[in-house]
């Protein structure tokens, strides 16, 4: 009598022929594909599908001002990586949300256009860190840094057709000419027809003046790719890809609170939003709106569970304080009718490091000194002034971070003469960032 397989070797079977087929497909088999190309997407569409609405003028964008009362879908394209906050990355995408209902927050009364290049709106993000917040990365890559020139992981397919395109997939455009500016895009959906063949193919990405979703038949997607030498890419292991760099090892991006939807207060809101870090000495403006006309009584401050300040009938409008101590605060409103409204929540925070010298011998090993309160310091960023592809990540360590210090490799300094230094450091609110400037020679 014939035997049927049993289950279990029926399963290693199914086994082995999923894991034949991703390394067919060029996938890591140790790498769960599926399930990060699926986060990829859901990711990508926290911010592009997002709806908000304006409820002021002096929003900027490229091109003027968002417009009161009108509803966008996605969030603004704002190059804010060192000016102002990128939203999922140095804010929740609750504290953006907050300050839109906010008509004397920073999104009306700030413009970044001409202060930093590519900037306007205060609030934002830009092609590579939408594709970086997706691809789960816990800070983000510029465009040029995506492909396998600068990344494991990675691989350029060829030909770069709609056939060969799987959510999750990274489509880069070189800049056209060298120093430029380039760009990324996320394939995010193919579809394919009952004879299993790719008929469109959906790509988002940021790009002014909110994020962007376009389907495209595959003919359209191949004349898109070909149009600019578009080259697209395959991200094989995304953990070889991310390196140090995983979103799950530090406290942004947030998806599980981008993600929900958030309860905005009616009665007051802060100048940066709610649920945000500020530096300490930088003034908080605290906006008593009453919305739904209940009467404030007035308006308390506490740190921790210490009442610090009880404002007696403070009437509407803006009202500004400094903070000195660093911690974690809430603001409320006691109302005439004896209820309490819900507390707005910010902290205040010192992030800051020293150097021996503000200038370096190239191809030498140096060290920061790190300062911080109420803020953990994670990542030590280099620029180089003259290329944008010589950047540089150190991820800073517990032991680092104890000792007050952290050692900096010689080859950040190999290439540059000028060199920007960023200490990034993040709290459960958001991060802050600090900037020094050193000459290499």
């Amino acid at each position: 009598m014939r035997r049927s397989p049993s289950r279990p070797f029926i399963g290693l079977l199914l086994v082995l022929f999923l894991v034949a087929g991703r390394i067919r497909a060029g996938e890591s088999p140790g790498n769960a594909p599926a399930d990060w190309r699926a986060r990829s997407v859901e990711y990508a569409r926290i911010m592009s599908r997002l709806k908000w609405t304006p409820v002021a003028d002096g929003m900027p964008h490229r091109r003027g001002y968002f417009s009161p009362g009108t509803e966008y879908t996605g969030v603004p394209y704002s190059s804010v990586k060192h000016v102002g906050r990128d939203i999922g990355y140095d804010i929740f995408l609750k504290t953006f949300l907050a300050a839109v209902e906010n008509p004397e927050s920073v999104l009306y009364t700030e413009n970044l256009k001409g202060r930093i290049s590519n900037a306007e709106c205060y609030y934002g993000k830009v092609c590579s860190s939408y594709t970086s917040y997706a691809l789960q990365c816990g800070f983000y890559y510029v465009s040029k840094l995506h492909g396998p020139k600068f990344r494991d992981g990675v691989s350029l397919l060829t030909p770069p057709l709609a056939e060969a395109a799987m959510p999750g997939d990274v489509i880069y455009t070189p800049p056209r000419t060298d120093p430029g500016g380039s760009h990324v895009e996320l394939v995010t959906d193919v579809v394919r027809d009952q004879n299993g063949q790719v008929t469109h193919v959906r790509i988002e990405e940021s790009r002014p003046q909110t994020t962007s979703n376009t389907l495209r038949t595959a003919e359209a997607f191949n004349a898109h790719l070909a149009a600019r030498n578009r080259e697209l890419y395959r991200i094989s292991d995304l953990d070889a890809w991310r390196g140090e760099n995983a979103a799950e090892s530090f406290l942004f991006p947030n998806y599980a609170e981008d993600s929900a939807t958030p309860q905005i207060n009616r009665v007051l809101l802060l100048d940066l939003g709610d649920w945000v870090p500020y530096e300490k000495g930088q003034p908080v403006k605290f906006n008593l709106m009453d919305r739904d006309h209940q009467g404030i009584e007035s308006l308390v401050i506490k740190r921790g569970d210490v009442v610090i300040e009880r404002v007696s009938q403070p009437g509407l409008g803006v009202i500004e304080r400094t903070f000195a101590t660093c911690g974690d605060y809430t603001a409320f409103c006691e109302m005439k009718d004896g209820s309490l409204s819900p507390a707005c929540e910010f902290s205040v925070c010192e992030i800051d490091f020293r150097l021996e010298s503000d200038r370096l011998q190239p191809g030498m090993p140096w060290s920061i000194d790190l300062v911080s309160d109420n803020m953990k310091p994670i990542i030590v960023y280099f620029k180089n002034s003259a290329s944008g592809y010589d950047e540089h990540y150190v991820f800073i360590t517990d032991e680092d971070r104890e000792q007050g210090s952290v050692e900096i490799p010689p080859h950040v300094t190999q290439k540059a003469r000028k060199l920007q230094v960023w200490l990034i450091g993040e709290n459960r609110y958001g991060r802050l960032k600090k900037r020094r400037d050193v000459v290499v020679d």
